[in-house]
């Protein structure tokens, strides 16, 4: 038996291949200005053949502002400080919460000042994620605007319409001399895409209004009354390692090119996960032979999809043919699988130059970190009884990586039942644990439970009806919103939330609808001025 060492110290990066079995066409890559923008610096875009009307354009001129800024969860300071710029410039009062919330009072438009005051929300951070061949720094780099056609992109990144555009929104309904309002809040959360930090600190006593509109829904014709919890788990698996044999040979196998999307959202679209596909694949060829771990890392983001994957590990010499031979058939059912939802997803084998460094995880803890990954629930666990359309509870399998001679997997579960939802953490813990893992689990967020009968919904359906001639979709959704938090510590708040058509948010493939930009202004102005 040979004789175990120490895990390497880093997880450094596999080495480059010198064979290769199937290589993708690299895909045209953009230089672009690395400076850090100036606050008031506008990214660069193409010009748009959508005609937009001047309140539109008034919304996409403050987005781009906004999105000149980074604001990765956590790095909020430099879009806090450009409000509170606007805010001094327009003589607004202003509140900063010891979290870093920021509170924007605006005084009523005249003869209106005893109207009911009314919150306007959204949240400063926004989901940073990019393609392989983006060169974008989401520490530095400004968000590049791409239009086509009735939509708006980014260039290669996600958009960041999540939630950039409720704060342009509101920057332009305060700012809008046509637009009559009570007295109005302007509430601007920290890190909500990482754990609804702000929401959970925000400080009782500072918000004095009983409506909230929180406008980080994504369908135009949609009011949102409920969201699920959610709660991460986060599972610790020690590595060991030895020597592999001298007639084994190292390779890296990576799986890219799927959609992705948000966790909550397009979890219930069935697309595929790059963690549990790169899982299967590495699983089947150990069904073949040998197989001896040494690097795994999948996933960017507890409340994303994870598109991209990515491993290295030794096989031995002889067996070569027949694993390339059995990757290449696995790609083909794999395509086959997720045509319709994953129509780009590639399978990237190549061996890899040889290296004094041959050591790899042993054949058992290979096995186990293999077999763990296989048995971690992702997806859809149950429909709401009361909404079939709805998901009730689901998991994501967000992230993997090995560092320090540790395998870190981390789970994200959603559930607007909380006993469901705990349940479930229960179970993905309970996994860890049969694996010899350290779990644990933090405290999560509550649901937002619907209140149908609320007098700011009937309200608000009446205003949507007398401008469209229609009535709004009335929803909860199988995501997370800070409505839940905001309300446990307002009891008898009235919440509710809209916002513009977005699509594949936390994706680089997310969209803004230009067109609905317009509608959703025109119905805040309406609520505004009649609430």
């Amino acid at each position: 038996m040979a004789k175990e060492i120490k895990a390497p110290k880093k997880a450094d990066k596999p080495v480059k291949a010198d064979k290769v079995t199937k290589i993708a066409k690299p895909a045209k890559v953009e230089k672009t200005k690395a400076d850090r923008p100036i606050e008031a610096d506008r990214p660069a875009s193409t010009k748009t053949a959508y005609k937009l009307d001047a309140t539109a354009q008034n919304i996409i001129d403050a987005f781009e502002q906004i999105s000149a800024i980074p604001r990765n969860s956590g790095d909020e300071e430099r879009i806090r400080h450009f409000l509170i710029d606007w805010a001094r410039k327009n003589k607004f009062l202003y509140i900063t919460d010891k979290v870093g919330n920021l509170i924007i009072k605006i005084a009523a438009s005249k003869g209106m000042e005893k109207h009911p005051t009314i919150v306007l929300q959204g949240h400063l951070d926004m989901v940073c994620e990019k393609t392989p061949d983006s060169p974008h720094d989401f520490s530095k780099d400004p968000i590049r605007f791409v239009f086509d056609g009735e939509w708006l992109k980014a260039d290669r990144t996600t958009l960041g319409a999540d939630n950039g555009i409720a704060v342009a929104m509101a920057m332009c309904l305060a700012t809008d001399s046509k637009v009559k309002h009570g007295p109005l809040e302007l509430l601007f959360t920290i890190e909500e895409e990482t754990g609804l930090t702000g929401a959970r600190g925000l400080e009782t006593g500072i918000i004095e209004a009983k409506y909230l509109i929180n406008i980080d829904s994504e369908r135009d014709d949609v009011f949102t009354v409920g969201c699920a919890g959610g709660r991460d788990t986060h599972i610790e698996l020690d590595l060991g390692y030895e020597e592999v044999p001298y007639d084994y040979r190292g390779m890296h196998i990576k799986v890219s090119g799927l959609t992705g999307g948000h966790s909550g959202e397009n979890i219930i679209d069935e697309r595929a996960n790059a963690i549990r596909v790169l899982n299967r694949i590495l699983h089947s060829i150990r069904d073949l032979c040998d197989l001896r771990l040494t690097w795994f890392k999948g996933g960017t983001a507890h409340n994303a999809i994870p598109r991209d994957a990515e491993a290295t590990f030794f096989i031995p010499i002889d067996q070569l043919p027949i694993v390339k031979e059995h990757v290449e058939k696995a790609e083909v059912y794999l395509k086959s699988e997720f045509e319709r939802t994953d129509p780009e997803l590639d399978v990237y084998l190549a061996e890899m130059a040889v290296t004094p460094d041959r050591r790899a995880m042993m054949s058992y803890v290979s096995m186990k970190v293999l077999d763990l990954l296989y048995a971690l629930p992702h997806g859809v666990a149950a429909r709401s009884t009361d909404m079939p359309h709805l998901v009730e509870t689901s998991s994501n399998l967000a992230k993997v990586w090995v560092d320090y001679g540790k395998l870190c997997i981390h789970s994200s579960q959603r559930s607007s039942v909380m006993t469901r939802l705990e349940a479930l953490t229960h179970r993905i813990e309970a996994v860890g644990r049969l694996a010899g893992a350290r779990v644990q689990s933090g405290s999560g967020y509550p649901s937002w439970r619907p209140d149908f009968n609320s007098k700011l919904l009937a309200a608000c359906k009446k205003i949507y009806k007398s401008l469209f001639d229609t009535d709004p979709r009335v929803e909860a959704i199988h995501a997370g919103l800070e409505c839940g938090l905001i309300g446990n510590l307002h009891p008898g708040m009235q919440m509710l939330s809209l916002g513009p058509t977005i699509k594949n948010p936390h994706s680089p493939d997310e969209r803004l609808y230009l067109p609905s930009l317009a509608k959703v202004y025109q119905l805040l102005g309406k609520i505004l001025a009649e609430l």
